[in-house]
């Protein structure tokens, strides 16, 4: 996996195969992208404008799903990532 920083946001991709994880960061919360996130099952909560783009927001208080992160990062890895650098 290697990463990519840029400005308020960070990339994660797999090398040679392209971007699947970006965490941008605002003042209330976290927005965790997942570039191939229509393809993760169950799918991330939140639906992108993009087509296949999944999200999910953490904010501060919120309770975080260690186990269902961990299985989306697992599948992620083994999907296809996005070329969008």
């Amino acid at each position: 996996m290697r990463p990519r920083g840029a400005m308020e946001f960070a990339l994660f991709g797999v090398d040679g195969d392209g971007w699947f994880l970006s965490f941008h960061c605002f003042n209330k919360y976290v927005k965790v992208t997942w570039l191939n996130g229509a393809e993760l099952d169950p799918p991330p909560p939140i639906a992108a404008a993009q087509e296949g783009v999944r999200y999910l927001h953490l904010t501060e208080n919120d309770p975080i799903d260690d186990d269902q992160i961990r299985l989306w990062l697992t599948q992620a890895v083994n999907l296809p990532g996005s070329p969008i650098f």
